[in-house]
């Protein structure tokens, strides 16, 4: 899978060094959106986190952010997850064009998330591990998925 190096506005909005910003940057990559808007979104939304046995601390748009939170941002905006590997499954799709769908989409592998556009990684590495990482889900613009899932009716029509 091809990847193009791209820090989401990062450098641009004035943030400098290295930092675990895989949430905040993915999400402004497949949205559009300028980097400090989703960074400062995600922290207003991690002031509402409650602390858990699991849950060491709050979530940071610098250092990580918790999947509820960046999950109730995304569904804000319109976006929408699809699981493509459940428990006790195995994986089924891979971090390769040929398995993910076309469109924007904010892919979510082992404990990194990144924003796959047109079956291009748009990230700061290649999380692909040569196209045999794992994909959890995606999450992708609730109107394209809907536009995806009618072509694909169509197309199973006519076959």
């Amino acid at each position: 899978m091809k990847h193009i190096f791209d820090d989401g506005g990062r450098s641009a909005a004035g943030y400098k060094g290295h930092t675990g910003d895989c949430v905040t940057r993915s999400i402004a990559i497949a949205t559009g959106k300028p980097y400090h808007e989703v960074y400062d979104a995600l922290n207003e939304l991690a002031v509402s986190e409650r602390r858990g046995k699991r849950k060491r601390g709050k979530s940071t748009s610098r250092n990580g952010v918790y999947r509820a939170t960046y999950q109730k941002y995304l569904e804000s905006l319109g976006w929408t997850w699809t699981p493509t590997m459940k428990i006790g499954q195995g994986c089924t799709v891979h971090l390769r064009a040929d398995e993910l769908p076309s469109g924007r989409l904010i892919v979510a592998v082992s404990r990194h998330l990144c924003a796959v556009i047109d079956g291009v990684i748009h990230d700061t590495f290649d999380p692909s591990r040569d196209g045999t990482r794992c994909v959890y889900g995606y999450f992708q613009a609730a109107q394209r998925k809907a536009a995806a899932e009618v072509s694909s009716r169509d197309a199973s029509r006519k076959a």
